[in-house]
């Protein structure tokens, strides 16, 4: 450890997301995230069958339009954010699943890099060649409400049913009592862990119960020699201070409004500030790090765990191989909890064709199509029958702490003011590790500034 808190000789290049069955690195791009209460659980699919059948609909009818011309082009049109190849390989993995159902299937798709995306989609949006299909995430759904048609009408008279699909995550796509999107993927955070390193130590490999207070044993036993029990981020979520606030119970809003100083939220960031500056099995992050110094700590095995998302799964297998090991994130019950973040495709109020627009947009959310994608890009799918394409080829206890997390997920809601919260925070979480600050001042700071 040096004098600033940060790894000494760690290597300095930062890990990347990649494909889960590949493991091959593209640059990682950030999702962001956020909280409502625990309500989450697969829904009985039940007789669904014959409703998602109803998806594929008549062939063709994802290239159908009852428009003609700017319209017809238009409906076949998405716009989401194209950051790095691995964005685009999975949005064409989307249309060749698609195709392959539907020769007839058509899409084509452009956009912005991620963070570029939140601003600019508000003024493609609304200009009159604006593409009629487009993406959010459930954390944004509310701040992308007015661009969004809902789309309970079209779902109705298809016969899909929002208990189709992760009900976290249709909770976050549903505002006002309005679904303004379809998800194709649910993911919550999780611990990831080194196998080898536990068993070095002596150390049994964490359960679906995992307690934090057994954690916390855990990682002092790892710490020594240069090592460390786990390694943290500056940021809030997919991190230790936001996933163990929830952990503990907490909530980052509710009702559309922030609620940083949730008393149990604030408890449980304190939680992971104190690994560092009192507990000592962690190092200290620069306010610049992102993600990549603490992801490099963790695969070079200079820390033994971390916190982060199922879509880092690929990267990390490649550099640790059987050693990489996935956990429920510890709540102090050993009840799991856990925030699920995903994304999904909507409908442009724009569009001057919805039904058509509608159309195009079922059949990117089949199980059969989901569940393509899911086998090839890794994205754990936001339909419960397409979970064992995910599964597969990974450890049964890896991909049991994910079902796990699933069924007691909570869904993935922000306010319009959330870059500002995830910006500040990544700024002064610095402060809060090394116990200048404490997780009260922080967010009592950040809900003042951000209402």
């Amino acid at each position: 450890m040096t004098r600033d808190g940060t790894f000494g000789n760690v290597p300095g290049h930062a890990l990347q997301r990649g494909n889960a069955l590949t493991g091959t690195p593209v640059p990682l791009t950030r999702k962001e995230r956020s909280v409502r209460p625990t309500i989450s659980k697969y829904l009985a699919l039940g007789a669904t069958a014959s409703a998602f059948a109803l998806l594929a609909g008549a062939c063709g009818s994802g290239s159908t339009s009852s428009g003609g011309g700017a319209s017809s082009d238009q409906v076949h049109q998405m716009y989401t954010w194209v950051s790095t190849d691995n964005d685009r390989a999975q949005w064409q993995s989307f249309v060749d699943a698609a195709k392959e159902k539907d020769p007839n299937f058509t899409l084509t798709f452009d956009g912005p890099a991620f963070n570029d995306y939140w601003t600019k989609v508000k003024t493609r949006m609304v200009a009159s060649d604006a593409p009629c299909i487009l993406t959010t995430q459930a954390a944004r759904a509310q701040e992308l409400s007015g661009l969004l048609e809902p789309l309970d009408s079209y779902m109705e008279a298809a016969g899909i049913k929002a208990s189709d699909y992760n009900a976290a995550m249709m909770q976050g796509m549903t505002v006002d009592g309005k679904v303004l999107a379809l998800p194709y993927d649910a993911e919550p955070d999780v611990l990831y862990y080194n196998r080898e390193m536990f068993e070095k130590a002596g150390l049994e490999a964490p359960s679906t119960s995992y307690t934090t207070e057994q954690f916390l044993k855990d990682a002092k036993a790892l710490t020594g020699d240069g090592k460390y029990g786990i390694a943290v981020k500056p940021l809030l979520l997919g991190n230790a201070p936001g996933d163990f606030g929830i952990a503990f119970g907490g909530q980052v809003s509710a009702d559309g409004k922030n609620t940083l100083t949730d008393p149990k939220f604030v408890e449980g960031v304190q939680f992971a500030f104190d690994l560092v500056h009192k507990e000592q099995v962690a190092v200290a992050p620069n306010a610049a790090d992102n993600d990549g110094p603490a992801q490099t700590a963790f695969t070079s095995g200079t820390a033994a765990m971390i916190v982060d998302g199922p879509w880092m799964y690929g990267s990390f297998e490649k550099e640790l191989g059987d050693k990489l090991g996935v956990a429920v994130i510890p709540t102090p019950t050993g009840q799991p909890r856990a925030v699920i973040q995903g994304s999904g495709f909507g409908i442009a109020k724009s569009c001057p064709d919805k039904q058509a627009a509608f159309n195009v947009l079922k059949e990117l959310v089949t199980p059969e199509v989901i569940g393509t994608v899911a086998d090839k890009q890794g994205t754990v799918p936001s339909v419960e029958s397409a979970m064992d394409k995910w599964a597969a080829n990974k450890p049964a206890d890896s991909a049991e702490a994910v079902r796990v997390l699933l069924e007691n997920g909570t869904p993935l809601v922000t306010t319009t003011t959330w870059n500002q919260i995830n910006t500040s925070f990544q700024q002064y979480s610095p402060e809060g590790f090394r116990g200048t600050k404490t997780a009260q001042d922080i967010l009592s700071d950040l809900q003042n500034s951000a209402g």
